[in-house]
């Protein structure tokens, strides 16, 4: 089972100049989630185990042909806390293809995942009884077809009552390849051990993509990348780490499962995202000024990468100011939202937005609003504050499962009502300049 963390509706910080002191932060420095509710509010702490989930969508069908690397060599094993039981279980370990899945089984797969990860807002018809009376009720009968389970699927997600939670046919989930920010197929996760330790961990990884072709399962640790130990890094970290242009390679090294043998491995890169941003250097009227302009269609996983590189080339340009577009980005990846949020946090920007300014562009308007780091312009945004992930199931389909909530630096829950902007048109920069003080002392007071 492969998990993709995303906000969207459909689906290290880098400071281009030294700060003079911390940046605003977008969490809650006491942030508490349990495994059913999650409420977050975007000031304080960035490390927030939900939501620095790296994707793990499938391969897109016309992605170029992947070519399988040498055979990988395995080393000794390195000393861990193992038993027989856990290196039977690793031995005995069978992925199984999507022919060899029963359909009451695919069926039964999706009722779990929503059973261990949905989140009850209040606002839905989900209860644990009659979520149980309904596998109950399903897997009574006999389910003679693959298109009959995927529908049943889709009427036991409709019975949520959530309009977010719902089904992906394998075509459907292929199209998830543009969130895979590693470039390999994997996603990474911090998992604390029994001593407090915390190890990176494949959590889920594209079928037949580059890493599972070269030999990555589910389960094993990233000890290392092209040489680099990884002890100590995030997951978002290392993800980037592992980024690299097209066709290239990059050699990791892994640890099967707890106790298993460590392997070094050289995995060819596939990307399939393209650039979501578009830039461009405009002169202000009857001033020396020039602002930069920045359209961000969506959060894939290029963005924060050809973000930075924009407003570096936008600042090599002579901008003093940047504008950052977010109309009709309807949102996507929760982190790379949380990574471009922190690009801005240390200067005053204006950001645009609108009806369809939505998920994780909300949560970037709504940190760099209520940080009082920029004024928002355009029309109230569109008012979705839930989080998903999205799991894949062992036919290649999947399932979006509404699994958090945010609310923003200023507590306010955006779920339903969107965030009202500062000026309905644009505004002076002299008109800018004001409000951001204003907001500022307005904090300080």
């Amino acid at each position: 089972m492969r998990i993709l963390l995303c906000n969207c509706n459909s689906p290290p910080s880098l400071s281009l100049t030294p700060p003079q002191k911390p940046p605003p932060s977008l969490f809650p420095a006491a942030a508490v989630w349990t495994k059913k509710t999650l409420i977050t509010a975007l000031s304080g702490a960035l490390s927030l185990t939900l939501l620095v989930s790296s994707p793990s969508p499938a391969l897109s069908s016309d992605s170029p042909p992947f070519q399988p690397p040498r055979p990988p060599q395995l080393s000794t094993p390195l000393p861990d806390r193992c038993n027989e039981e856990e290196e039977e279980q690793l031995q005995n370990k069978v992925v199984l293809k999507p022919e060899f899945v029963t359909n009451e089984e695919i069926v039964q797969e999706a009722w779990q995942i929503v059973n261990d990860s949905f989140l009850d807002t209040g606002r839905h018809r989900w209860s644990p009884q009659s979520w149980e009376q309904k596998k109950e009720d399903i897997l009574g009968t006999s389910i003679q077809t693959r298109s009959k389970a995927h529908e049943l699927i889709k009427r036991m997600l409709a019975s949520l009552g959530d309009p977010y939670t719902r089904f992906l046919s394998p075509a459907e989930f292929s199209k998830m390849a543009r969130y895979d920010i590693t470039g390999i197929g994997i996603n990474i996760r911090e998992v604390p051990d029994d001593t407090g330790s915390v190890k990176l961990k494949v959590q889920g990884l594209i079928l037949d993509g580059p890493a599972h072709t070269a030999g990555v399962r589910q389960g094993d640790e990233v000890l290392a990348v092209n040489g680099e130990d990884v002890v100590g890094k995030s997951a978002f970290e290392v993800s980037s780490l592992l980024q690299g242009p097209n066709e290239t390679f990059v050699t990791i090294k892994i640890r099967h499962g707890n106790c298993g043998p460590t392997q070094s491995l050289e995995i060819q890169r596939q990307l399939v995202a393209r650039s979501p941003v578009f830039y461009r250097l405009e002169q202000v009227s009857n001033s020396p000024s020039s602002v930069g302009y920045m359209r961000l269609k969506e959060f894939n996983a290029l963005a924060r990468k050809d973000l930075v590189i924009a407003m570096k080339r936008l600042q090599d340009m002579g901008a003093s100011y940047f504008i950052l577009d977010l109309r009709d980005n309807l949102g996507g990846l929760v982190q790379a939202g949380i990574e471009i949020a922190k690009l801005f946090l240390n200067k005053g920007e204006t950001v645009l937005v609108n009806n369809r300014t939505a998920s994780a562009s909300e949560i970037v308007a709504s940190a760099l609003h209520d940080n009082c780091r920029a004024v928002l312009v355009g029309e109230r945004t569109f008012g979705k504050g839930l989080i998903q992930s999205v799991f894949e199931l062992r036919d290649g389909s999947g399932v979006v499962v509404t699994v958090g909530q945010y609310v923003t630096p200023n507590h306010l829950d955006i779920n339903g009502n969107g965030i009202e902007p500062d000026f309905r048109n644009f505004p002076g920069w002299s008109d800018v300049s004001q409000h951001l003080l204003k907001c500022n002392l307005h904090q300080q007071g």
